[in-house]
């Protein structure tokens, strides 16, 4: 009996270490890619990596779980269209940064931006915004695709480095989406909990409202201890993109437009389509300057209309840069365009590779059901989910995956142990959600890195709420607070 036993431990003790080799293969060869490449492993490197550790899965579970292809094929085809939404909604944030950049919205929010707000409250202003956007539009991706590209223009007239930015824009983006009742995030977490989603919101308000209060002093400090640009080089900037563009009121007219859709509710690909056509309408009625400009590179001969014509429709699927006599300011008012995408989607679609071949081979099952089994106490058991759902956002680069293995691998845990389903479901969101941004090749974070132009890994020590978050769920755990722990029946406790 004990042999046996003994050939069991072994046996599963085997199936872990097999089933950690392709994580393994990945962190190495993502950081001798980021070695060699630097900043550029992004562009095929780092794609390489996730597909030779796709590989090495692959070839693991073939011969030691003697796992058919044909489940990896499944598992594939799955994993794919899992993602087929949200590369469309990616190329269309792609069309809704170059429109509004070259159509003078993104100008005309820096020039009074930096009019308006005062250098030391920015990082505090730039994440309160964006905390309030995104709880309005459930959608941190939208927040920060149009509104973050703004501040992010501000921030840097105004003195500020680029990870300090754009982690401000983060920490506030994610903090709304974390609690907006229009996130899907938001409604997912909650339904695969199977708890009602206003209890839900209501009962991660006692992780998430002291995670962004210590973000936000935090922020204060920083900006409080911020020396500002000199005037002369705001007055700089001001004048450089008062030249170029037509800066004016009716400018704003679409981000109120766009505002007005949202609340609405209307699809996100609807609203970042028809806000592209607003966009590119306005461009050409108050730009036309500059799209002629855009326009006359593509078309050397024709009409004004064709010319115009050409450069709306280059403003919106190719990264355009204008010179404006300042260094600086060209790279405020650079734009990528759907083609500035691509590099992401190569990314994500090889990361969702390697998300579902650990899935096909059953290996993050294994993984998962050996963290589970670590998980006795309360705080243990919230420690394990909150790791659990930071790992799989490493190992899945999908969000959406991470609350789903997540949830389904705890559910019955906690069950069994007695406590609500909404301890389970604020786990999950205080680690699945809010630290997806944090992982450089995950769909989040290779997302947000684009659109803000900033690596990952510069913004990553200044996302204060997304670093803070899983931590306020250990420590809230630890105290016990609102923690409700069901006394098992008398016919259990017998047992």
């Amino acid at each position: 009996m004990k042999e046996t036993n003994f050939k069991q431990d072994m046996k599963q003790s085997t199936r872990i270490w097999v089933s950690i080799i392709p994580i393994l293969t990945l962190i190495a060869l993502l950081a001798l890619s980021v070695s060699i490449f630097k900043s550029d492993s992004i562009l095929g490197s780092s794609q390489v990596a996730l597909l030779a550790a796709s590989g090495v899965c692959i070839a693991l579970s073939m011969w030691a779980f003697k796992t058919p292809w044909n489940v990896f094929e499944e598992g594939l085809k799955e994993n794919m269209s899992d993602i087929v939404i949200a590369l469309i909604i990616l190329f269309f944030i792609g069309a809704v940064s170059g429109t509004w950049t070259m159509g003078g919205i993104v100008p005309t929010f820096i020039c009074y931006g930096i009019n308006i707000i005062s250098p030391r409250f920015f990082l505090l202003t730039a994440c309160l915004i964006c905390a309030l956007v995104s709880l309005m539009t459930g959608s941190s991706w939208t927040t920060i695709a149009t509104i973050g590209v703004a501040l992010m223009g501000i921030g840097k007239a105004e003195g500020f480095s680029d990870g300090m930015i754009a982690g401000a824009i983060i920490s506030g983006a994610y903090f709304g989406d974390k609690i907006s009742p229009l996130s899907d995030t938001t409604v997912m977490a909650s339904s695969m909990s199977k708890v009602p989603l206003f209890t839900h919101i209501r009962y991660m308000v006692y992780t998430t409202v002291p995670s962004i209060s210590i973000a936000l002093v935090i922020f204060l400090i920083m900006g409080l201890s911020h020396s500002g640009p000199d005037a002369s080089l705001i007055d700089e900037y001001s004048r450089v993109l008062h030249e170029q563009f037509n800066i004016t009121p009716w400018l704003l007219l679409v981000p109120a437009i766009t505002a007005v859709m949202i609340a609405r509710k209307m699809p996100a690909i609807a609203v970042l389509a028809l806000s592209t056509v607003v966009a590119a309408i306005f461009a050409i009625i108050f730009q036309p300057d500059i799209i002629s400009r855009i326009g006359s590179e593509v078309v050397k001969e024709g009409s004004q209309l064709k010319v115009m014509l050409a450069g709306t429709i280059k403003t919106i699927y190719d990264s355009v840069s204008i010179e404006t006599g300042n260094p600086e300011v060209n790279d405020l008012v650079a734009s990528r365009g759907m083609l500035g995408m691509m590099n992401t989607v190569f990314l994500i679609i090889c990361a969702m590779c390697f998300g579902a071949c650990m899935k096909a081979s059953g290996m993050l099952g294994i993984l998962g059901e050996k963290i589970v089994s670590l998980a006795k106490g309360r705080t243990s058991l919230v420690a394990s989910t909150v790791t659990t759902g930071t790992v799989m956002n490493a190992v899945v680069s999908d969000q959406y995956l991470s609350i789903i293995i997540t949830s389904n691998l705890f559910k019955d845990v906690y069950e069994k142990k007695g406590y609500e389903a909404r301890l389970l479901s604020r786990s999950v969101e205080d680690s699945a959600t809010v630290t997806s941004p944090l992982i450089p090749w995950s769909s989040c974070g290779m997302t947000q890195a684009t659109i803000l132009s900033v690596p990952t890994v510069t913004y990553l020590p200044f996302c204060f709420f997304n670093i803070i978050s899983p931590f306020m769920s250990m420590i809230i755990a630890a105290t016990g607070y609102r923690i409700v722990h069901r006394r098992q029946e008398k016919s259990d406790s017998k047992n």
